[in-house]
């Protein structure tokens, strides 16, 4: 059985004391009892990573970083890598996200460099796949998709394959307030999950963790992880309040 993996992406925002902030709010509000198949992780920024170590230490929540550099160490001013997240207490990190692609002109290959490094040395890598408004309204869902798909593979091996979550973020809809239908985001998920079948068997394929990501609500969020192929979310800015991310958190239902 597959776990659900939730994780709140606060991108670009919170200072150091608004992250504590945000931090003992979700404490303070966690439910209790979890379901033991719920996975969750707050992806803070760069500068919050340390104190949100300190807070999450022992809660059972992971720490993700919202991105690394493909490099060990050197001269890469403003560059992050996988050594300072790591040792910091991050266990999981954001990979290929559609911010990264569109701003920092990410390309594929670079975003399976950054998965290779992750593998490599221990982090779980949450690789993020998806279409435009105009890909998906020319009907080139699928062929984006596969060749996101095959181009961050590339190199990968059957047993590491596991180790990744995949998140599909149809780009239409991250923060813009629209969001794929139920049917929409089950549709995509099982390609992914047919992709990963045939590039690595149905065995491996079916213990992957698929996640949906793309104006995640607490209101749309049942309906989604509903969905068979849907394991979890990869939430923006409902992430950024407590009230919202267990809304959504609680939202799946056993």
């Amino acid at each position: 059985m597959r776990p659900t993996v939730i994780a709140g992406n606060w991108k670009m925002n919170k200072s150091v004391q608004e992250s504590v902030d945000l931090i003992r709010a979700l404490l303070a509000k966690r439910p209790s009892p979890l379901n033991p198949h719920l996975q969750l992780i707050v992806c803070p920024p760069f500068t919050s990573l340390s104190v949100a170590a300190d807070l999450l230490r022992g809660t059972g929540i992971h720490l993700g970083a919202q991105n690394m550099s493909e490099q060990d160490d050197g001269a890469f001013t403003g560059e992050i890598s996988w050594k300072m997240v790591k040792s910091i207490g991050c266990t999981h990190v954001i990979l290929g996200h559609s911010e990264r692609r569109q701003f920092f002109g990410e390309s594929d290959a670079l975003v399976n460099r950054k998965a290779r490094k992750a593998l490599a040395t221990g982090l779980t890598p949450i690789v993020c796949v998806g279409e435009t408004l105009d890909e998906r309204e020319r009907g080139v869902t699928a062929d984006v998709v596969s060749r996101q798909m095959r181009g961050v593979l590339e190199g990968i091996s059957a047993s590491t394959v596991v180790q990744i979550i995949f998140a599909y973020e149809p780009i239409w809809a991250i923060g813009t307030g629209r969001n794929a239908t139920p049917d929409q985001a089950q549709g995509v998920h099982a390609q992914i999950r047919e992709i990963l079948s045939v590039m690595y068997g149905k065995e491996n394929s079916a213990s992957v963790v698929i996640q949906y990501g793309g104006s995640v609500k607490p209101e749309n969020a049942g309906e989604i992880l509903a969905q068979p192929d849907v394991d979890g979310a990869l939430v923006g800015g409902a992430s950024l309040s407590a009230d919202s991310f267990w809304g959504i958190v609680l939202s799946r239902k056993a």
